[in-house]
């Protein structure tokens, strides 16, 4: 059957949300070859994925996910990758500032597929014991409002994608599909995405699985987060409905910084990145990039806020250093 999909993509025909559910059914089973699995992730990226695809795809890969059981409302803030700009990890030093603000964030991520350091990377640099058993990682939740799921651990059947993924070092639809199938099943989300294209999809596809309050966003000058630097396109999806506008880094008072200046590097250069940040020495550049990033987060995750308000509650956390008092006890409980 996956010959057929790969043939029907290849001629640049869209599959229905059965067939791209069969498709990656098929892919995770461990019974496609490594070759017929690149030139369907290939040929997908290249035609561009539908809602219903990208739909699809996250219910089988759901389906096959090992349960993190949450019992009650988590955010995940993540970017989908692809975006090429080599910047520190924004959306991992924004879960730790939105934790501080009593934000339940429940992020998921893995290693790097396509860039140097990955969220997963990223937190083992930083001494997070990344592969802990759900109990532990329960535990984080009631005493630091923070986890981390890994997926390679709960998502056990992406052994048979990961190889390629670095092989082919693209984005690919599994880079849409990370975020999509949080196996905390977080209900509130703040995700970017690699291109304009796919804000209105995504949030529509966040809507058919089940997320009631989320900001999806593309940052203009090619960033799949708030850019400090440009405008931001956002879908912002409260229960059904979805509301389209623009923000920019003057709208919170602050001024544009250069890209350059957020340019991260291996996980060991990022970890001090971030350990900086949360401490409240941070430059000026890496301080608006995460007060944006979180403040959106506090946003989706904190009803009642303004946007404008809640940027402002992640700036004093940043400059506060409790941030940092965040991933003390992350690290502390992940190694105990």
């Amino acid at each position: 059957m996956i010959k057929e999909l790969l043939a029907k993509v290849s001629a640049k025909q869209d599959l229905t949300f059965d067939e791209a559910k069969q498709a990656i059914d098929e892919i995770m089973s461990g019974e496609v070859s490594e070759a017929v699995i690149s030139s369907f992730l290939t040929a997908l990226a290249m035609k561009g994925e539908t809602e219903e695809e990208i739909a699809g795809a996250a219910t089988g890969m759901r389906s096959k996910a090992m349960e993190f059981n949450i019992g009650g409302h988590a955010l995940d803030i993540v970017g989908t990758g692809g975006d090429k700009s080599n910047s520190f990890n924004i959306s991992t030093t924004s879960a730790f500032v939105a934790a501080a603000a009593g934000v339940t964030i429940v992020k998921h991520g893995n290693r790097a597929a396509s860039s140097k350091c990955g969220t997963a990377d990223c937190l083992e640099a930083l001494g997070v014991k990344i592969d802990c058993e759900p109990e532990v990682m329960k535990k984080s939740l009631d005493e630091n409002n923070i986890a981390f799921l890994f997926a390679q651990k709960y998502h056990s059947a992406m052994r048979f994608v990961g190889p390629v993924r670095k092989q082919i070092g693209i984005r690919t639809v599994f880079n849409i599909l990370g975020p999509l199938t949080n196996p905390g099943k977080a209900d509130r989300m703040v995700l970017g995405v690699f291109s304009e294209e796919y804000v209105e999809k995504i949030a529509k596809a966040l809507v058919k699985i089940g997320v009631t309050d989320a900001m999806v966003v593309y940052g203009t000058d090619c960033l799949d987060e708030i850019s400090a630097s440009a405008e931001t396109r956002v879908a912002e999806v409260r229960g059904e409905n979805i509301t389209y506008y623009t923000v920019k880094p003057e709208d919170f008072g602050f001024e544009r910084v250069n890209k350059a200046d957020l340019v991260g590097g291996t996980p060991e250069e990022n970890a001090k990145i971030i350990t900086a940040v949360l401490q409240g020495k941070g430059t000026k550049a890496q301080n608006t990039a995460v007060a944006l990033n979180a403040g959106a987060a506090i946003y989706a995750g904190e009803l009642g806020i303004t946007l404008k308000d809640a940027v402002k509650k992640a700036e004093n956390i940043i400059s506060s250093g409790e941030g940092y008092k965040i991933l003390e006890g992350f690290v502390k409980v992940t190694n105990e």
